[in-house]
Protein backbone atom coordinates (compact mmCIF):
# COMPACT_ATOMS: atom_id res chain seq x y z
CA UNK A 1 0.00 0.00 0.00
CA UNK A 2 1.28 3.43 -0.90
CA UNK A 3 1.23 6.32 1.56
CA UNK A 4 -1.40 8.21 -0.48
CA UNK A 5 -3.72 5.21 -0.43
CA UNK A 6 -3.20 4.71 3.32
CA UNK A 7 -4.10 8.36 3.89
CA UNK A 8 -7.27 7.96 1.80
CA UNK A 9 -8.31 4.87 3.78
CA UNK A 10 -7.50 6.43 7.15
CA UNK A 11 -9.32 9.64 6.19
CA UNK A 12 -12.41 7.63 5.27
CA UNK A 13 -12.35 5.98 8.70
CA UNK A 14 -11.64 9.24 10.53
CA UNK A 15 -15.32 10.01 11.00
CA UNK A 16 -17.50 8.33 13.65
CA UNK A 17 -20.36 7.13 11.44
CA UNK A 18 -18.03 5.75 8.77
CA UNK A 19 -15.87 4.00 11.35
CA UNK A 20 -18.93 2.43 12.99
CA UNK A 21 -20.29 1.46 9.56
CA UNK A 22 -17.07 -0.30 8.65
CA UNK A 23 -16.90 -2.06 12.03
CA UNK A 24 -20.52 -3.18 11.63
CA UNK A 25 -19.82 -4.57 8.17
CA UNK A 26 -16.73 -6.42 9.43
CA UNK A 27 -18.95 -8.09 12.07
CA UNK A 28 -21.31 -9.22 9.31
CA UNK A 29 -18.73 -10.77 7.02
CA UNK A 30 -19.03 -12.53 4.67
CA UNK A 31 -22.75 -11.93 3.99
CA UNK A 32 -22.75 -8.13 4.41
CA UNK A 33 -25.78 -5.95 5.10
CA UNK A 34 -28.30 -3.97 3.06
CA UNK A 35 -27.80 -0.21 3.15
CA UNK A 36 -31.17 0.35 4.83
CA UNK A 37 -30.31 -2.05 7.64
CA UNK A 38 -26.99 -0.30 8.20
CA UNK A 39 -28.78 3.06 8.41
CA UNK A 40 -31.39 1.70 10.84
CA UNK A 41 -28.83 -0.03 13.04
CA UNK A 42 -26.69 3.09 13.34
CA UNK A 43 -29.73 5.41 13.46
CA UNK A 44 -28.54 7.50 10.51
CA UNK A 45 -30.82 8.89 7.77
CA UNK A 46 -30.58 6.80 4.60
CA UNK A 47 -29.38 9.68 2.41
CA UNK A 48 -26.62 10.46 4.92
CA UNK A 49 -25.66 6.79 5.09
CA UNK A 50 -25.49 6.70 1.31
CA UNK A 51 -22.91 9.49 1.37
CA UNK A 52 -20.86 7.70 4.01
CA UNK A 53 -20.99 4.42 2.06
CA UNK A 54 -19.82 6.23 -1.08
CA UNK A 55 -16.78 7.60 0.77
CA UNK A 56 -15.95 4.17 2.17
CA UNK A 57 -16.39 2.68 -1.29
CA UNK A 58 -14.06 5.24 -2.94
CA UNK A 59 -11.44 4.35 -0.32
CA UNK A 60 -11.84 0.67 -1.22
CA UNK A 61 -13.11 -0.28 2.23
CA UNK A 62 -16.55 -1.49 1.14
CA UNK A 63 -18.06 -3.04 -1.94
CA UNK A 64 -21.69 -3.26 -2.97
CA UNK A 65 -23.76 -5.82 -4.76
CA UNK A 66 -27.31 -5.51 -6.00
CA UNK A 67 -29.49 -8.31 -4.69
CA UNK A 68 -32.87 -7.91 -6.37
CA UNK A 69 -34.09 -4.47 -5.22
CA UNK A 70 -31.62 -4.18 -2.36
CA UNK A 71 -27.98 -3.11 -2.41
CA UNK A 72 -25.91 -5.09 0.06
CA UNK A 73 -22.57 -3.78 1.32
CA UNK A 74 -19.59 -5.80 2.46
CA UNK A 75 -16.37 -4.86 4.17
CA UNK A 76 -13.31 -5.31 1.98
CA UNK A 77 -11.20 -7.39 4.31
CA UNK A 78 -8.25 -7.37 1.91
CA UNK A 79 -8.08 -3.56 2.18
CA UNK A 80 -8.13 -3.85 5.98
CA UNK A 81 -5.34 -6.42 5.77
CA UNK A 82 -3.31 -4.13 3.50
CA UNK A 83 -3.75 -1.18 5.86
CA UNK A 84 -2.83 -3.25 8.91
CA UNK A 85 0.29 -4.60 7.21
CA UNK A 86 1.21 -1.09 6.05
CA UNK A 87 0.96 0.22 9.60
CA UNK A 88 2.89 -2.70 11.09
CA UNK A 89 5.44 -3.17 8.30
CA UNK A 90 8.22 -1.29 10.00
CA UNK A 91 6.83 -1.93 13.45
CA UNK A 92 9.12 -1.01 16.27
CA UNK A 93 12.14 -0.43 14.04
CA UNK A 94 12.10 -3.94 12.62
CA UNK A 95 12.24 -5.60 16.05
CA UNK A 96 9.55 -8.26 15.68
CA UNK A 97 9.55 -9.07 19.39
CA UNK A 98 8.27 -5.57 20.14
CA UNK A 99 5.30 -6.13 17.80
CA UNK A 100 4.42 -9.52 19.32
CA UNK A 101 2.05 -8.03 21.95
CA UNK A 102 0.12 -6.21 19.19
CA UNK A 103 -0.25 -9.37 17.17
CA UNK A 104 -1.16 -11.41 20.26
CA UNK A 105 -3.92 -8.92 21.07
CA UNK A 106 -5.41 -9.56 17.62
CA UNK A 107 -5.36 -13.34 17.95
CA UNK A 108 -8.40 -13.75 20.29
CA UNK A 109 -10.72 -11.77 18.01
CA UNK A 110 -9.48 -13.25 14.77
CA UNK A 111 -8.74 -16.88 15.57
CA UNK A 112 -10.56 -19.66 13.66
CA UNK A 113 -12.13 -20.92 16.91
CA UNK A 114 -13.69 -17.50 17.58
CA UNK A 115 -15.04 -17.31 14.02
CA UNK A 116 -16.84 -20.65 14.44
CA UNK A 117 -18.62 -19.67 17.67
Amino acid sequence: MEIENAILVLAALAQPTRLETFRLLVKHEPEGLPAGEIARTLEVPQNTMSSHLNILSRAGLVSSERQSRVIAYRAEMEKLRELTLFLLKDCCGGKAELCAPLIADLAPCCSPQKAKS
